[in-house]
């Protein structure tokens, strides 16, 4: 539990979608969970009832995302309250299309988005960069509204990303280094002294609740 210093963030990220099966690039369109998707929200909903009691559930406002917020909720009797904070990075110009197609299309934006992230802005959408600020944004604002609380955090692929490598003292270029498969759970404190915010990392992409569910990824 966290101290009456510190608050402890439970960070999820959203079940599994049909666009997540078929590799698409999903950014900020509003895709819904499928069938194992809920499923995995739920068991998801369980576990962190079981080890983690929360106070508020703040997720994304995307379809995806607030399901599996409602499913972390509804076991504590707690609300869940949507913020822009969490969205998704906005994929412009890709939002919709298969890897492989952009991959065949812009081979060269393709590579740097895999071996340099943190120097891509996608045509028509986002940075990371832009995502990293509106998380600090977050940090600054929910941190001390929350001290000596646990609350939790449903967002996205690229979302959590970020926020680990913030909560890491990452930069962007080690994104890929952290890995958030659908519905895992991470969990760090944050202890906050005037201005400055010190994190300690307790759990990073635990799925272990979900392999009772065969198609889990």
């Amino acid at each position: 539990m966290a101290n009456s210093q510190q608050t402890r963030i439970v960070l999820i990220r959203h079940g599994q979608t049909v666009w997540n099966r078929d590799e698409r690039f999903r950014g900020q369109t509003d895709v819904a969970l499928d069938a194992m998707g809920l499923a995995q929200a739920e068991a998801t909903g369980r576990y962190v009832a079981r080890r983690w009691p929360v106070s508020i559930v703040y997720t994304s406002p995307l379809k995806r995302a607030f399901q599996t917020a409602e499913a972390i909720a509804r076991p504590q009797g707690v609300v869940v309250e949507p913020t822009e904070y969490l969205i998704d990075i906005h994929f412009g110009d890709w939002q919709g299309e298969l890897a492989m197609e952009i991959a065949r299309r812009n081979p060269d934006l393709i590579r740097a988005w895999m071996e340099a992230p943190h120097t891509v802005r996608f045509p028509g959408g986002e940075s990371l960069e832009i995502v990293r600020h509106r998380l600090t944004e977050m940090l600054n604002d929910l941190l001390p509204r929350h001290a000596g609380k646990t609350i939790a955090l449903v967002g996205h692929s690229v979302v959590n990303r970020v926020l680990l490598c913030i909560v890491l003292g990452w930069g962007n270029e080690r994104f890929w280094r952290v890995q958030q498969d659908t519905c895992a759970v991470n969990v760090f404190d944050a202890q906050m002294c005037g201005a400055d915010i010190t994190y300690t990392v307790c759990l990073i992409n635990d799925t272990g609740h979900l392999e009772h569910l065969s198609d889990a990824n």
